[in-house]
This record gives C-alpha cells, structure tokens and sequence, in this order.
C-alpha cells in the first residue's frame, strides 16, 4: 500500500527520451535539483518528525501577519507542496506580487518574455510541452544559459535554498509568474500544429484527418460488396434478399445479445479503501472546453468548487476559442481561484472540442487528468473515486470512466428517452462490457486518464467529431483499457428535435467514418 501511494504522488510521470538529434543544453550540477520534476515528494514518514522550515516565505515576513503564514506552513506540511502556493491558492497574496518579492529576496531577476523570441530557447520544438508541464525554460543569455522557473510545487523552496548555497547561480536563474510563461509558449506555433494535426501526422492511419492506406482497403472492399449485392440481386433477386434478411438478423441478434450480457453481468465487488491523506493525493488536473458558456460558467464553477479535493492540488484548464466573447466576457467578470487558467486555443485547424483539449494537454501537470463539459456536475467525491478505481484495477487501465446522468428528464419526451438511453449504456452495458475487458466507447465527459499514457496514445483527434469512442477503441489499440466505477455526474441531455437532430448527425456520422471503422476491423 505504501510503494501505491508512494507512486500516486508525482505530477505528470517520466519525461519521455528526447527526439533523435536533440541536444540537450548543459546543466550544472548544482542546478540538478532544481530540474527535478517539481512534483516529486519525499517518501511518506511512518514516524513523525517537524516538518522543513518553508524558507519559501520568508520574504513575506513583515507583509503578511505571522499567523497567517504559519497556517499555511502548516498546511504546506500536510499537502506537500511549498507554503507559497498554499498563500496563493488563499488570495492572501497574487503570484505576480509574491514573484516579485522572491526575486528582491533571493538577489534574482524576473523574466516578462516581453523581448523573447523562439531562437531564445535551445529546446527542440518536441520539448517545449515538457517546459509547459514543469513551469520551467533555459533561455540562452550573454552568460550562457538562464533557466526560467514559475514556482509551482516545492520549486520556490528549492530555489532559496540553492540561491543561499550557490550565490553564484543567482546570475543563472529567473523568475517568472505561470501566465507569462504560459503566454509565452503559446505564441509558439509547435503547439497549435501538434493540437490541430499531431496524431495525423504520427499516425495517419489512427486520424479521421487523412488515412489513404486504410481509406483504400476499406472503399476497395465496399465497391467489390456493393457490386456483389448488384449483382446477386440482379440474377437472383430472390434468394439475395433472403440471405440478407438472414445477415441481418444474425447481427441484430448478436449485437443485443452482447448488450444483454453485458447488463446480465455481475458486478465485481469493491473493497472499501479509505481516502488517501491530503498529502497523499497527487496532483489532477482536469480539462474543459468551452465555447459560447457563458450562461454556464456560474454553474459550472460552484460544480468545480463543490469538488471534495483540496484546491492546492487541482490543475484546472478552461479552453475557450479566439472569437468566443460570450464566455470570454462571463469569464472577466468573475474572480478566478489561482488553480483555474484560461486558455485561448488557437485559430488553426479545425474548430473541434478534440482539438481545444489537445491544446491545453501539454499544460496538464497533473498525473491524473479528467474531461468535463460546461453543464456537467460530478459527484463531490469523484476525483477521489477514481482515483480508488485507479489503485484498484492493473495498470493496463489507462482510463476510467464515470455514469453519466440526465438531470433535466422533465422538460421534454426526447429528454425522457434520453435518459432512459444513458441508464441502459452506462449504468448497465458499459460496466458489463468493463467486466468483459471490451474497448469501452467512452462518453463525452466524467473521463479519467492516466496523463502519460493519454499523451502517448496521441490524445484527442481533432478531426473526428466522436473523438471520445475513438479515443476508447485507439487506447485498446496501444494495448490499454478503459474501466467503468461507480460515480455520477449529472448533465442536460437536447430538449427541441433540432438540438437532438445535430447531435445525432453528429455521432453517427463519427462513427461511420472509415476510420473509425478501420480501428474497429483491425
């Protein structure tokens, strides 16, 4: 139980190896520790001893009262992370201020990007997501090399204690707030086009964006079918529409049947595991993709703060698009908690919820990542029980996925049948086909990920408009499976036949995509 939680506690996983003829900059070896990924924690004590001084704030010392900043030492303690993100996450003080006064302190200088271009930076265009998940970047200097740090986790900690052992690394280190550096980066146009066309250009055959192999072999065995079918009913009409009523019997019958074994099965029985202690709990982020919520935002930021998750470890990105004034004007006019970013995806591609999340993936910090849409309400305890479903099930599961429920039945008949649809698909087939170890076609939201693993199976493709069933077949692909557990997360389901009409042209239409077929068939 130990060595799980111990694991439970990183951010974002292992960095994965560099590209073939990538050349990593030198660094000292003073500066190891800071490189670290900031998300990693000591082992858990069994036996109490005082907790390391938060040398972090003492450059608030004198602005902010005593009592206040041994109240978040001692919360900084029990969550490990560093007192300063703990003072941030209570408003008691704005990064861009507490920057500031760390760098006076530390005898280092703030970086604002404002005069920065890309040839600044010696990364490799693969390696700027790995500075977008650490909050850190080397930038090259008269003097060499300056790495750029946004304090996140023990980061700000870690750097008073280098800059009091090694004053001559002042002149080395920088000091920047999350939003410059996340502005900074996505001036960059590698984000945009990995968001938009990564999986496609990697892997053409697993995109709905172009796959002329698969395309082929599949409109090559529809034209020879097509044409039999012409042909059998040319010559023995008859007998042909036999043999097809009888096909398709067989397979109504079947495919019913798999649906009625999969709500006939029985469900595994849960241990009950305790919740992990707060320090246990490791960072989650969870994504969200907006475009014209503005009527929703209110909603959904009490679902987000209802959540029973401490704030000091939640990552949360909310994606809107570039021409979105609706949202973008509901969003000013609300006061936003330190641990919720806006991100503006880019006018690239195509203009998908697939490719948004894409875009804000390589931001994700977390080591868990969860989907939600803007009317959704998930259970308080949600993060918590999926992360019990994680601890629960091999570590071939790369994915969890929550009930979906619909909570306004009343306002319509399709409302009704709607909700009787998700009863049967997710409170019943779903966990059968998970007990069975089938690909899951995962809904569009209450999704939780493993980050690493959803980063190498490519993410999102952002030219299928069913990318969440095509992410559950493409993880089964790469050798993972989803799983289903038991929480709930309550949304509105089309009320008017227009609004169901689209929705239904839409999923269809993902589905009926070559590719999407070609993933199945293989």
């Amino acid at each position: 139980m130990a060595s799980t939680n111990s694991q439970l506690r990183g951010e974002s996983g292992p960095v994965p190896r560099h590209p073939p003829g990538f050349r990593a900059p030198h660094v000292p070896a003073s500066l190891a520790a800071l490189l670290r990924p900031l998300s990693s924690q000591p082992p858990r004590r069994e036996v109490w001893s005082p907790p390391e001084h938060a040398f972090e704030i003492d450059c608030l010392r004198g602005l902010l009262p005593p009592g206040l900043l041994a109240s978040a030492e001692m919360r900084a303690a029990e969550l490990g992370i560093g007192a300063d993100q703990v003072l941030i996450g209570w408003n008691a003080i704005d990064e861009e201020t507490y920057v500031a006064r760390l760098s006076r302190y530390c005898g280092v200088a703030v970086e604002d990007f404002a005069h920065r271009k890309r040839g600044d930076c010696p990364l490799a265009d693969a390696q700027l997501r790995y500075s977008a998940q650490h909050m850190l970047l080397p930038l090259l200097s008269a003097r060499g090399i300056d790495y750029v740090q946004a304090p996140t986790g023990l980061a700000a900690r870690r750097l008073v204690a280098l800059s009091n052992r090694f004053p001559r690394l002042r002149q080395h280190i920088r000091l920047t707030t999350q939003t410059d550096l996340i502005r900074f980066l996505m001036r960059q146009p590698q984000f945009a086009d990995e968001a938009a066309d990564g999986l496609s250009q990697r892997r053409p055959d697993l995109s709905a964006a172009g796959h002329p192999a698969s395309g082929r072999r599949l409109n090559l065995v529809a034209a020879l079918g097509l044409g039999g079918i012409a042909a059998c009913t040319f010559f023995m009409p008859l007998l042909t529409v036999q043999i097809c009523g009888t096909v398709l019997s067989i397979w109504f019958l079947l495919f019913n049947g798999l649906r009625l074994a999969g709500a006939l099965a029985p469900r595994k029985r849960r241990l009950h595991r305790a919740r992990l202690s707060d320090e246990e709990l490791p960072l989650y982020s969870i994504l969200i993709a907006l475009y014209r919520e503005g009527r929703s935002v209110h909603g959904l930021l009490r679902a987000l703060a209802a959540l029973d998750y401490p704030a000091e470890r939640l990552d949360i990105k909310l994606v809107i698009e570039p021409d979105d004034a609706e949202t973008r004007a509901a969003l000013k006019n609300l006061r936003l908690p330190p641990h919720i970013q806006v991100i503006v995806a880019p006018n690239y591609g195509p203009r998908t919820k697939p490719k948004a999340l894409n875009y804000a993936l390589p931001f994700a910090r977390g080591k868990y990542l969860a989907v939600f849409d803007a009317e959704d309400r998930p259970d308080a305890g949600q993060l918590s029980k999926a992360l019990a479903a994680f601890l629960d099930n091999p570590d071939e599961v790369a994915c969890v996925q929550a009930s979906l429920c619909i909570d306004n039945t009343a306002d319509s008949w399709l409302a009704r049948m709607f909700t009787a649809e998700y009863a049967g698909q997710f409170d019943a087939f779903l966990h059968g086909f998970s007990q069975f170890k089938l690909p899951l076609p995962l809904g569009g939201s209450s999704n939780h990920f493993r980050t690493d693993i959803l980063r190498e199976v490519g993410g999102w493709d952002a030219y299928n408009v069913t990318e969440d069933a095509d992410l559950g077949v493409r993880m089964a692909r790469f050798g993972y499976r989803a799983a289903m557990f038991r929480s709930t997360t309550h949304e509105e389901a089309p009320a008017k036949f227009g609004a169901w009409l689209r929705q239904r042209t839409r999923w269809t239409k993902g589905w009926m995509h070559p590719c999407q077929l070609y993933n199945l068939i293989i």
